[in-house]
C-alpha cells in the first residue's frame, strides 16, 4: 500500500508540475490588422499592430500585407461588435493580400491549447469576397466569404493545438469560392490560451485518488 501511496503522490507532483508549465508558456495574444501602432481597447487589452514583422509577439511572414479603411461600419455591425466584447475601432482597417498572394501571420503563443477568434470588417466586396482560414496548417474555415459592405464577421476556433511555440494563421484567396474577389484579409486575431481541463479539478482529482488510497 506505502509503494501505491508513493505512485499516488509522484502522479500528484506531475501533474501539478505540467499544469503550471503549460499555464505560465501560453500566451495571450490580440493582433489587428492595418496598423503599426498598437491599440488599447476599452477593456485595457493591446492589440498588436498587424503591419508589423518579427516583433516579440510574432509579425507577418513572407509578404507585407497591403491595408485598407473600413470607413463606415452599419448600426447592425456596431451592435454586433458591442454585443460581443469588442470596440468596434477593431473593424476600421485590415491586412490584405491581392490574390494569389496569401496573408501570413505568425504568433509567439508558445506550446498549448488555444482558442482563436478571427474578426474582419468588409470595406469593398458585399457578400463577394472568398477566401479559406488557416490555422496550424488546417483549414478551420473553407471557403469563407466575407459580409456586406461595412459589416463585421467575427469566427471562433476552438482547440487550436501549438506544439513548436508558433501559431501560423494564413489566409488564402479560394477561386472554389465562385467569388469575384479572392483578396484574403483580417482586421483583428484574438489567440487565448484554453486548459482542456480544469487545474483546480484535475488536482481534486488526483488528491482524491491519494486520500483513497490511504483509506484503503
Amino acid at each position: 500500500m506505502r509503494l501505491s501511496i508513493f505512485f499516488v503522490i509522484l502522479l500528484a507532483v506531475f501533474v501539478t508540475v505540467t499544469i503550471i508549465h503549460d499555464a505560465s508558456t501560453a500566451e495571450e495574444i490580440r493582433v489587428w490588422g492595418g496598423k503599426v501602432e498598437d491599440f488599447k481597447d476599452s477593456d485595457g487589452r493591446i492589440w498588436h499592430g498587424g503591419q508589423n514583422e518579427k516583433e516579440a509577439w510574432g509579425g507577418w511572414i513572407e509578404l507585407l500585407p497591403r491595408t485598407a479603411e473600413v470607413r463606415n461600419l452599419t448600426n447592425d455591425a456596431k451592435k454586433l461588435a458591442k454585443k460581443e466584447g469588442y470596440d468596434e475601432e477593431l473593424f476600421y482597417a485590415v491586412s490584405w493580400a491581392s490574390f494569389p498572394d496569401v496573408v501570413k501571420v505568425d504568433l509567439n503563443t508558445g506550446k498549448g491549447t488555444f482558442n482563436v477568434t478571427y474578426l474582419v470588417g468588409e470595406h469593398w466586396s458585399p457578400n463577394n469576397r472568398g477566401y479559406d482560414i488557416i490555422i496550424e496548417d488546417e483549414v478551420v474555415e473553407p471557403l469563407y466569404v466575407t459580409p456586406g459592405k461595412d459589416e463585421i464577421d467575427i469566427k471562433r476556433y476552438e482547440g487550436i493545438e501549438v506544439k513548436d511555440k508558433v501559431m501560423s494563421l494564413e489566409f488564402a484567396g479560394n477561386q472554389k469560392t465562385g467569388k469575384g474577389d479572392l483578396n484574403a484579409m483580417f482586421s483583428g486575431i484574438e489567440v487565448i490560451p484554453a486548459l482542456a481541463v480544469d487545474p483546480k479539478q484535475k488536482l481534486a482529482t488526483t488528491w482524491g485518488l491519494l486520500k483513497s488510497e490511504r483509506n484503503n
